[in-house]
């Protein structure tokens, strides 16, 4: 008798090799129906965790989800937005309150100055905001190896296109570093049309210093350009600030009186300071009058340079009518040489005048 063949094991090959299992092929697109391509990880999560709990919620939730429009491989639901939406608020909020509660604490701290304050309160900020993003990155369920593409394309956008916000950027954290500028500090600026004037700094946010100057114009200068550029820092290391008063008496005046007259109107200023005392110097005999310098100091250069002069300049006029000293005005003697156009012109103008007094008698 021939003995039965045992039946085919569909699992094994004719040589007896196991094959692959028939359910492979189920399972893996079971899993792919469980995370569609282009949905959001964090809406899928919240989706199953609201089910879970409430079903009028968890249907509510799917009836959100089922209004999603697809494009190729991506799905995007109402849902969707709803979350990311909910996300970046919550993240930007959340990141903000810590910036501010940062900036509270470090102002608490008396140690440090406002220089320092300041650029600590920047490095935190900077540190808060980008661990936010990575925060919302990984509630978003974004994965990063995935923007691995377009790093070649945004490292160039950052090499051309942001190359001068990073720049100012970085100027401005070394720039408080080294403390070189800070605000409070009075510097020399140029307006528009060239003429120097001078500011004091406001603030230096991240891509410009505000410098605002005696008649309220407010100068948005780039970091970088502190950087690269001289500056005229008037209160570097110290804020006392010599300003000088040019006067001119006459010739036929005492100058040791008038000196004398000069540094008693100095000293009646209340913003000139009294240590280093003013002093006079004779600078120049000039055309009409002996010039005097008058050198002052004052600490307060933000209050103004041109109202400290006008108050000198003010108390010495005084001194100066009490004292009878002269100010003197230009003067200039004219020579006129004769020659036959000259003189016919002369004659022409006695014999206008001749004329017309022989008019008004006639009346």
């Amino acid at each position: 008798m021939t003995a039965a063949s045992a039946p085919s094991n569909p699992s094994s090959g004719e040589s007896g090799t196991p094959l692959p299992e028939a359910d492979a092929t189920p399972q893996a697109w079971s899993m792919a129906e469980e995370a569609p391509q282009g949905s959001v990880t964090a809406a899928e999560g919240i989706k199953e965790v609201v089910a879970s709990r409430s079903e009028t919620a968890g249907s509510l939730l799917e009836t959100l989800d089922d209004a999603a429009l697809s494009l190729g491989d991506m799905r995007l639901s109402l849902l969707d937005v709803f979350v990311v939406a909910a996300i970046l608020v919550g993240v930007m909020f959340m990141a903000w309150l810590l910036s501010k509660f940062a900036h509270s604490a470090v102002r608490r701290v008396s140690k440090l100055d406002g220089a320092q304050q300041l650029l600590v309160e920047k490095l935190l900020t900077i540190a808060v905001w980008g661990s936010a993003f990575f925060i919302g990155i990984d509630l978003l369920g974004i994965d990063l190896t995935a923007l691995a593409v377009f790093s070649g394309a945004f490292g160039l956008a950052i090499g051309f296109g942001l190359q001068k916000t990073f720049g100012n950027l970085i100027a401005g954290i070394i720039l408080l570093m080294d403390r070189s500028i800070k605000p409070g500090d009075v510097i020399a600026v140029a307006d528009t049309a060239g003429r120097e004037t001078f500011g004091q700094i406001r603030k230096i946010g991240i891509r410009a210093v505000s410098v605002t100057t005696r008649d309220q114009r407010e100068y948005l200068i780039p970091n970088e350009n502190l950087m690269i550029n001289q500056v005229e820092n008037w209160s570097y290391s110290s804020k006392n600030v010599r300003m000088q008063v040019e006067v001119g008496v006459s010739y036929n005046t005492d100058l040791d009186l008038a000196e004398k007259l000069m540094l008693e109107a100095a000293d009646q200023v209340d913003r000139i300071l009294k240590s280093p005392p003013p002093t006079v110097w004779m600078s120049a005999y000039g055309d009409s009058s002996v010039n005097f310098i008058i050198q002052c100091w004052i600490e307060d250069p933000e209050d103004g340079v041109g109202n400290v002069r006008s108050a000198v300049l003010k108390a010495l006029w005084k001194l100066f009518k009490e004292h009878d000293v002269e100010i003197p005005f230009p003067q200039r003697d004219l020579n006129l040489r004769g020659n036959a156009q000259f003189d016919q012109l002369v004659a022409a103008l006695s014999q206008r005048l001749a004329d017309e007094k022989r008019q008004d008698r006639g009346r």
